[in-house]
This record gives structure tokens, sequence and C-alpha cells, in this order.
């Protein structure tokens, strides 16, 4: 009996990390799910509202890419257990929508670059740190890095092209 009790004990701290890693995983891909619907509609807005050839073919990469890989992180939401995925941006990404709707042609252009390269530094520190994870939203993060990291550096050369600076 007494060899029993630290096995349970060692069991039940497992089942704990376990669900704890469930739970961040399960946090991080909701959160992924968020993202790629605000890229998306970002991404159409850059389109509408947009200057520059190079912002609209940004918007439109924005788009198909951030379409796909939802598809992908709405397959790793199911096998992580996120049993009401979003259907949609937070608030956050919502008003930041908002305000960027609100521009259009130069000043458009010249924010819709800064905030791409800061959401997406952002987004690069946080599917780096999900990339460690042996699930199903570690692999999504991981296949989809490499594509965030092409996003980024198109955003900030869209931050360095003449009528987008400062």
């Amino acid at each position: 009996m007494r060899k029993v009790l630290p096995i349970a004990a060692a069991l039940s701290l497992l089942c704990g990390v376990a669900f704890a890693q469930d739970k961040a995983s399960q946090k991080f891909i909701t959160e992924a799910i968020q993202g790629n619907f605000a890229e998306v509609s970002m991404g159409q807005l850059a389109q509408q509202n947009g200057q520059n050839q190079a912002v609209k073919d940004y918007g439109q990469m924005l788009v198909n890419d951030h379409g796909a890989a939802n598809q992908k992180a709405q397959q790793a939401a199911t096998s992580v257990g996120v049993t009401n995925p979003p259907s949609g941006p937070n608030a956050k990404q919502k008003a930041d929508y908002d305000k960027m709707a609100k521009m259009n042609g130069a000043a458009f252009d010249r924010e819709f670059g800064k905030h791409m390269v800061k959401d997406h530094k952002k987004d690069i520190a946080a599917y780096q740190k999900a990339s460690k994870k042996s699930d199903a939203a570690g692999q999504y993060a991981k296949e989809t890095l490499p594509t965030l990291q092409k996003h980024l550096q198109s955003a900030e050369g869209l931050t360095k092209q003449k009528g987008a600076s400062r």
C-alpha cells in the first residue's frame, strides 16, 4: 500500500502538468485563430484603403496566408480540446481595425506598415514559445512561423518605402 501512494501522487502531478500544458496550448491556439481573423480583416482593409500598390499586395498576402493558416489552426484547436473556437478577432483587434478603417491613402499606408511590424513581432514571439510544445498547437506554430517571419520582413519593407516613412 505504501508504494501505491507515491505512484498515485506522481500520476496526479503528471495529470496536473498535462492539464496545464493543455490550457496553455488551448490559450495559444485560441489567440492564433483570433489573430488570423484579424489579419484577414486588416488585409482586406489594406486592399481597400491603401494607396501604395505594395500595401495592397501585402494585404492580399495576409488574406491568403492567414486564411489558410486559420484552417490549420481550427484543426489544431480541435486536437488540443478547444470546444468553442473563436469566430472572429478579439476586442483589441477589432478596435485596431476600427482605428485603421478611418484612414486612407498615405496616412493609412504609414500606420498600416507600423502596425504590421509591431503585430508580427509580437506574434512571432508567441509562436516561437508555442512551437516548443509537442502537441498539435506546437506543430501548427512550427509550421506557421516561416510565414510570419516572411510577413514581418515584408512589413518592414513597407515602412521603408518612399511615402510610407515616419
